[in-house]
């Protein structure tokens, strides 16, 4: 045997370099063993704090699901891309169905109020006009869902969103805004702050509740491209251009482009601004379909869960929530039932939500009701909101 192959029989040391014929001294030893206790304290310091900051996120008040908090969570800690990206996996995993047709619950709703009543005779005398012809038994059909003093105030109707997505519905609301006077509320986490109006409908202060509706995309992150205003304090920044609910002191309600239709004057009392009009003029936008102007890249494109709210030539306003929008729908939507101006609101399942309020049995705390159902509790707004909302009252 030569000294090569001596050298190749030899076993093969396996240590790290940094460990290979090194004798450490006590002193060098002594300093490994503090350097490796410093490192295990400080993980363990810092999943000790991860852990009761999401302890946090799934116990805050309110009634939001686990998946809402968790993805709140990851927004606050400037995880939005991360959150986004997966939102992008999900739907490439699990994108909406093309064809096939409603549930046989979903058209028993359909269904239901079809048929001509005293109050339906005084609601919208003709149905909606339908992406879907021919129209199902009860689609595009007004039907009261709030009725005040004898006069249906709140109306509703169901339609599919388009001829390719005939097994998803689209909820549409109408509210005559000379009978009604609007509100803003704060969340208390979106946008947060000290504002004087609280983040709930609190007992004492239900009596005449209508409706309730969901705010716009978060101030806080930036992603609402415009800001927040109510009874003097400000949180974010109102810009130009940007689509905005007003709320006037005399309970009034407008929706327009901030600084040409509306703007700040000493009657206004909150305004809600995101990204920009989807009908304008009574138009579709000419941006409806640029990547990143509804949404994290093409978040417009998209089949989900959207809402907007628009007003029509007469004031009145116009409230859309469903399943397997894309922004171009929601925004023909909004324009098919009579919105001359209309805004994007927040989008997935968690946030998108309308309530028609019957004070039928309890006159100051009215039995709250989904114009469309996507598993969030209808008294969410009765408990401390995570985010802004609208709440309306009979005049």
């Amino acid at each position: 045997m030569n000294d090569q192959d001596t050298i190749a029989a030899a076993p093969r040391d396996r240590r790290p370099l940094w460990r290979r014929g090194r004798v450490l001294t006590p002193v060098q030893r002594r300093r490994r063993r503090i350097v490796t206790r410093s490192v295990l304290a400080t993980g363990a310091l810092l999943a000790g704090c991860l852990g009761w900051s999401i302890s946090q996120a799934l116990t805050y008040p309110g009634k939001d699901g686990t998946e809402a908090r968790l993805a709140e969570w990851a927004r606050d800690h400037h995880l939005g891309l991360v959150v986004n990206q997966l939102e992008d996996w999900q739907y490439e995993l699990d994108p909406p169905r093309i064809g096939g047709a409603l549930s046989p619950s979903e058209l028993a709703q359909m269904k239901a109020h079809s048929a001509d009543t005293p109050e339906q005779r005084r609601a919208h005398a003709r149905p909606m006009p339908t992406s879907i012809t021919p129209a199902l038994a009860g689609e595009g059909v007004w039907r009261p869902l709030v009725v005040h003093n004898g006069l249906p105030l709140v109306q509703g109707t169901y339609v599919r969103p388009d001829a390719e997505h005939s097994s998803y519905e689209a909820a549409v609301a109408w509210i005559s805004a000379g009978h009604a006077r609007f509100a803003l509320h704060p969340g208390f986490r979106e946008p947060g702050g000290d504002f004087s109006v609280p983040p709930t409908i609190p007992v004492g202060q239900r009596t005449g509740l209508m409706a309730t509706w969901n705010g716009g995309f978060r101030i806080t992150d930036g992603t609402s491209h415009g800001g927040f205003y109510l009874d003097g304090t400000t949180d974010g920044t109102l810009k130009d251009g940007a689509a905005s609910e007003v709320f006037h002191r005399d309970g009034s309600i407008q929706i327009g482009t901030w600084g040409r239709d509306v703007r700040m004057t000493p009657d206004v009392v909150g305004v809600r601004q995101c990204l920009t009009l989807m009908v304008d003029g009574g138009r579709i936008a000419s941006n409806i379909d640029v990547p990143y102007a509804y949404g994290w890249a093409y978040q417009g494109a998209k089949y989900v869960q959207r809402s907007g709210v628009g007003i029509t030539a007469r004031g009145d306003v116009i409230m859309v929530v469903g399943q397997a929008l894309s922004a171009r729908t929601l925004a023909e939507l909004m324009q098919r039932a009579g919105a001359v101006r209309a805004m994007p609101l927040d989008m997935n399942g968690a946030w998108p939500s309308f309530m028609s309020y019957d004070s039928t049995t309890h006159p100051t705390s009215p039995t709250p009701t989904n114009l469309i159902d996507f598993g969030e509790a209808a008294d969410r707004y009765y408990s401390q909101a995570t985010r802004d909302f609208v709440a309306v009252y009979a005049r």
